[in-house]
């Protein structure tokens, strides 16, 4: 009886196993989807007109003042950051029922990263109520593995912080609490690509947009 439970044992092991391996590799469900390179440069320089407003509020002594970003402005902004504005990203695209928020630039960022990192080929992003959706795919154990993470975007003391409520590999979503700690501690490293603005005084996720005010 031993030896027949053993085996049970053995092979539910293996297939779960398997089938975690299956998810890790499948493709997940795009958060955002694609959009065609005239509305990434119009979406970018509306990012850029929102920001100018911004600082043109600060120096007119309007402290408080506020803009709201969508996730194609946001996602824009962040494809003409990296130098890599495409009209065909990589990724497929699914729309968001909850906000009608989505941008999916693709590129690769890596190199600066640091050491050890892996690049990242083709990154979404996209917001719904209170919740910022990130989803990039990047080389892990020599194989291209999608990476998706929910969370609280907020900040503190000048610097963008972020609090994971959900993170999938692949399609297997993973407990946060056993990656967050590292995870903040990597973003810890990275602190100084998160210093926002001098004239930024904070950041955070309101119905399916980013709000950014002023000091």
């Amino acid at each position: 009886m031993k030896i027949k439970f053993d085996r049970i044992i053995s092979i539910a092991t293996l297939t779960t196993s398997v089938v975690a391996l299956i998810l890790v590799l499948k493709k997940p469900t795009p958060v955002a989807a694609p959009l065609p390179a005239p509305a990434v440069a119009a979406s970018a320089q509306s990012f850029q007109n929102k920001i100018d407003q911004l600082a043109q509020a600060q120096a007119q002594g309007q402290s408080g003042a506020e803009v709201r970003l969508n996730a194609q402005e946001v996602a824009a902004a962040l494809a003409q950051a990296s130098g890599a504005l495409s009209s065909e990203p990589a990724s497929g695209g699914a729309s968001s029922p909850a906000s009608g928020a989505q941008g999916s630039p693709s590129g690769s960022l890596s190199g600066d990263l640091g050491p050890g990192d892996a690049s990242v080929k083709d990154y979404q992003v996209n917001f719904e109520g209170d919740v910022a959706k990130g989803q990039f795919l990047t080389h892990i154990a020599g194989k291209d593995v999608w990476v998706t993470l929910e969370g609280h975007l907020g900040s503190k003391d000048g610097f963008a912080t972020f609090e994971p409520t959900k993170i999938k590999i692949g399609d297997l979503e993973v407990p946060v609490s056993l990656v967050n700690d590292q995870l903040q501690k990597r973003l810890l490293e990275q602190r100084d690509r998160l210093k926002l603005p001098d004239n930024v005084g904070g950041i955070k996720v309101e119905n399916g947009e980013v709000v950014v005010t002023n000091k």
